[in-house]
């Protein structure tokens, strides 16, 4: 049985991987730290690892990229999307004051993961106004410390399945600001996996410019647009070796093994630009939990 390393346990990503991945052909190993999770893989702890790489709301999970980009050498296997839901959970107060505009005013402190509050900016500014907000680790993590101090004026924004097993009522549920909001996660490994079929396939590659080169970034766009393909993605992130010299994650849709996008890579390395594939992989949409 192969062991998939990702933060947990209760999480987001454990909850979206186990609808993807299913419970007979692989063991889940929880990490706390998202180091954790690629090490395991990277030292040969465990087979894959689970990446939450982007969200509907945030956008890229900028310190998740830079590990897979700079830390280690773990090519893409999949990506799936799939729905969050935000739930505020923790101990209702004792003898509540009656607050018509906001039952939530007793909350002093909220824990959960640093990409939270932006997920759920407009209940926070509603509601938990007058709250302190600790990031932790991840959102389970949050749910337990909140359950571990058992105290009203402490609450945490996590999943429903970290809320049932930890036993902590859910206050309020999907406080999200919008309610398709979804997760990219990536599939990180050193060997392919045998994965169910995807009539969507995706290409992932860092692109260096050359120093020397004017309108280079130009050009690797045209590369990409007059053989009509499409890119789902693309950012500009420092290499970390000189200042203001910046390599362009870009996310392609098509297979690697495609004629036209072989090409478009050729012809950009002929201007001069270094070119890393960070993986070619089938992508999973789940719109609901159900579909999964």
């Amino acid at each position: 049985m192969k062991k998939v390393a990702l933060l947990g346990p209760n999480t987001f990503s454990e909850e979206a991987t186990r609808h993807f991945l299913g419970e007979e052909a692989f063991e889940y190993v929880p990490f706390k730290l998202i180091s954790d999770v690629f090490m395991a893989t990277a030292s040969g702890e465990t087979d894959l690892s689970v990446i939450p790489i982007e969200n509907t709301l945030e956008g890229s999970v900028h310190l998740h990229v830079d590990w897979l980009v700079h830390e280690v050498d773990l090519p893409i296997r999949a990506e799936y999307v799939f729905p969050i839901d935000m739930n505020l959970i923790g101990f209702p107060q004792p003898n509540p004051e009656p607050d018509a505009s906001n039952p939530y005013s007793h909350i002093r402190k909220v824990l959960s993961h640093h990409v939270v509050p932006a997920q759920c900016s407009k209940f926070f500014k509603k509601y938990l106004s007058g709250a302190e907000f600790e990031a932790v680790s991840s959102t389970a993590e949050g749910v337990r410390l909140a359950t571990v101090q058992n105290d009203s004026t402490v609450a945490a924004i996590g999943p429903a399945v970290a809320a049932a097993s930890y036993k902590v009522p859910i206050l309020q549920k999907e406080i999200q600001d919008h309610k398709d909001n979804m997760t990219r996660f990536l599939l990180v490994g050193k060997e392919a996996e045998e994965l169910p079929e995807s009539d969507k396939m995706k290409t992932t590659i860092l692109v260096t410019l050359p120093e020397d080169y004017p309108g280079a970034l130009h050009q690797v766009l045209s590369a990409f647009a007059w053989r009509r393909i499409n890119l789902s993605k693309i950012e500009s992130k420092p290499t970390k070796k000189k200042l203001g010299n910046y390599y362009f994650y870009i996310d392609i849709q098509g297979a690697l093994d495609s004629v036209l996008l072989q090409a478009a890579i050729q012809e950009i390395e002929a201007i001069g630009c270094q070119s890393r594939i960070l993986g070619s992989y089938p992508s999973y949409l789940f719109t609901s939990k159900s579909e999964a």
